[in-house]
């Protein structure tokens, strides 16, 4: 299959399953951006801005998120803690005490870790890397406080910032308008107490991979104890080789290395053993990426005996939908300070993991392609599967081949 037919099988994938708008499998997916105002100013507010990112299995990884919105009026933001603002802007109507910026349409990014203690406030400071909501819900929540000036000092006369944009590596996000909702209501340490913010208002960014990049960003090979041969990612998965767009070994500065496929990413699935009540699986997670190092991956799998999996090594793992009856679908991810990273392209730009699980009688059949994954996606992206008639047979089978 050519380069462009693959293409099309992509993109109609992406049309036709939802993915541009609408994902099945993580279907209220978003990232949820709130402005609580806890106090009014002389000449505006104070507000508290969190980040809750939505989405089951797509973090936001290295080097983090950008916020930003243009001003309804002409707002200043007066400072910051948490975050910061990329540009002061043209402040010279101001003698003395400059703002921290005068943007009419600042861009605003999470401090770093390693920030001053009186700079940080709780939930900011992770360098604007977020976890996926199914991976680990504590992590996936940054959030700053801003001091804004030269807006309303009332709820009936602040304007609303506009135009938000969130922006994170790989693009692909869309905001919604500002909406005023009712005010948040906090709860104090001791739950004795409950205050409430003066006014509230939510803006919702959306996902789509067809806006991040029109091509796929992975690709998934087979093989089997059974069979010698690999399936390989097909051709031109993510584009086909050009001197433009990738290099060999021995290149500086480069990009992405030279492969068939062609993919920054390659997911391998290697059945390892086939047991009375058992069979075992390799999944290896390949980077071919010289240039980024994938923080917070995840990797989903959708397999039908996945409801059975009893024992993950190196990764950790968690049932993508517990609730439902079939429970297909896994969300895998590196243990903290092991395999949480995955590098750059090199000897050490892989990460593996050996899945056991536990047969199920009534549907369990190594023919016709049953021991390999129905989709897989990383890190919310659907990789590009083999065609099912290339996939490794059972030797002395009617195949194709």
């Amino acid at each position: 299959m050519s380069m462009n037919s693959y293409t099309i099988v992509f993109l109609l994938f992406v049309l036709c399953s939802g993915a541009a708008a609408y994902d099945a499998l993580d279907p209220n997916g978003n990232i949820t951006i709130k402005w609580d105002v806890i106090s009014w100013t002389p000449d505006g507010y104070v507000a508290v801005v969190t980040m809750n990112n939505f989405q089951m299995y797509r973090p936001i990884t290295s080097p983090g998120w950008t916020l930003g919105w243009t001003w309804a009026k002409n707002e200043v933001i007066w400072s910051m803690y948490g975050a910061k603002a990329t540009q002061q802007g043209n402040c010279s109507m101001f003698r003395f005490n400059l703002p921290l910026s005068c943007k009419r349409n600042p861009a605003v990014v999470d401090l770093l870790p390693d920030a001053p203690y009186n700079h940080q406030i709780a939930n900011c400071c992770k360098g604007g890397v977020l976890s996926s909501m199914g991976k680990d819900p504590s992590a996936s929540l940054s959030a700053f406080q801003i001091t804004v000036g030269a807006a309303g000092t009332t709820n009936k006369t602040v304007k609303l910032p506009k135009n938000f944009t969130f922006i994170a590596p790989g693009g692909g996000y869309t905001c919604g308008p500002a909406i005023i909702i009712r005010p948040t209501r906090f709860i104090t340490p001791d739950g004795r107490r409950v205050t409430q913010a003066m006014m509230t208002w939510r803006v919702v960014c959306t996902y789509s991979q067809f806006l991040a990049s029109p091509r796929p960003t992975c690709c998934v090979s087979l093989s089997s104890f059974h069979n010698g041969s690999i399936t390989p990612c097909p051709s031109c998965s993510c584009g086909c080789h050009s001197s433009s767009n990738c290099v060999t070994k021995g290149v500086k500065k480069p990009v992405l290395q030279c492969t068939e496929h062609m993919c920054p990413v390659n997911v391998h699935w290697h059945v390892k053993s086939n047991y009375n009540k058992y069979w075992s699986v390799k999944m290896t997670i390949t980077n071919f990426n010289y240039q980024v190092n994938y923080t917070q991956w995840t990797l989903v799998v959708q397999h039908p005996n996945l409801n059975k999996a009893t024992q993950v090594s190196s990764f950790l793992y968690k049932p993508l939908m517990p609730n439902l009856s079939t429970n297909d679908t896994a969300l895998f991810y590196g243990r903290k300070s092991y395999n949480d990273v995955l590098m750059q392209a090199g000897p050490k730009g892989n990460v593996h993991s050996d899945l056991t699980l536990q047969k199920d009688r009534k549907t369990l059949a190594l023919k016709k392609g049953w021991a390999f994954p129905r989709r897989v996606y990383f890190n919310g992206n659907p990789c590009v599967m083999p065609s099912p008639e290339s996939y490794p047979y059972l030797p002395y089978s009617a195949g194709t081949r």
